[in-house]
């Protein structure tokens, strides 16, 4: 039965219209993303069959577009659509950093970096650079390594630095593995980026550690000595 078809109360769109879309379901919300389902099969039978086939959200947004296109009814056109969707979200998030303290406001950073970094299959290095009012001026990925591990050099942290007027920075990288725990590499670099940035009288305000929808602050763990 067709989605017009349904009772009013049920149809994705009507719903959303009337109590927003935070009551939707991961299914309603593709179906709304996705528009019409094909012969046989619902938008919301199609959204099920995405989770299905991912098992997640995330999962579905992480696929190539090959893997993407094995759902019969979709194509390139849904997921270029789909990725600039989530391009579009990251960067909404990424202004309302650029307005506030994120001191003040700490989850929205957490949320931003993982938006940004847990999809990797390797270990990211990136970079948030503040103003002296704590407020984003730009995230920058410096350094993309192995499923393990990533090269991280001072040198070039205190250059985009200086480039940005930085007067702040917030380290972050992912942990493919998923697990956050913080290796002895992790707090030794830390430690060697905190002193390098220091010299040029640039705070590190916090290390970020990005696993799968999980994350480790060094500074709520007091581990930023």
């Amino acid at each position: 039965m067709s989605i017009n078809h349904w009772p009013k109360a049920e149809r994705p769109r009507e719903k959303l219209l009337e109590k927003g879309a935070q009551y939707l379901s991961d299914a309603e919300l593709l179906a709304i993303f996705l528009r019409t389902g094909i012969k046989g099969k619902t938008a919301v039978d199609l959204g099920r069959e995405l989770l299905n086939n991912f098992g997640s959200l995330r999962k579905i947004i992480e696929a190539s577009a090959n893997a993407f296109c094995q759902t019969v009814g979709l194509g390139l056109a849904k997921y270029v659509q789909l990725q600039a969707s989530f391009e579009i979200a990251a960067r909404c998030m990424s202004e309302s950093l650029k307005y506030h303290d994120i001191l003040h406001n700490p989850n929205d950073a957490y949320q931003y970096l993982m938006a940004r970094l847990q999809h990797y299959p390797h270990e990211v290095f990136a970079c948030l650079f503040l103003d002296n009012a704590n407020r984003l001026i730009v995230f920058e990925e410096l350094f993309h390594g192995t499923i393990d591990s990533a090269t991280v050099h001072p040198r070039t942290v205190i250059t985009h630095a200086l480039k940005h007027n930085a007067a702040a920075v917030i380290l972050a990288h992912n942990h493919p593995s998923g697990n956050t725990e913080p290796s002895l590499a992790d707090k030794q670099l830390t430690q060697r980026l905190k002193e390098a940035l220091d010299l040029i009288d640039v705070h590190v305000l916090d290390h970020i550690i990005i696993g799968d929808g999980a994350i480790t602050s060094f500074a709520q763990r007091g581990l930023l000595l």
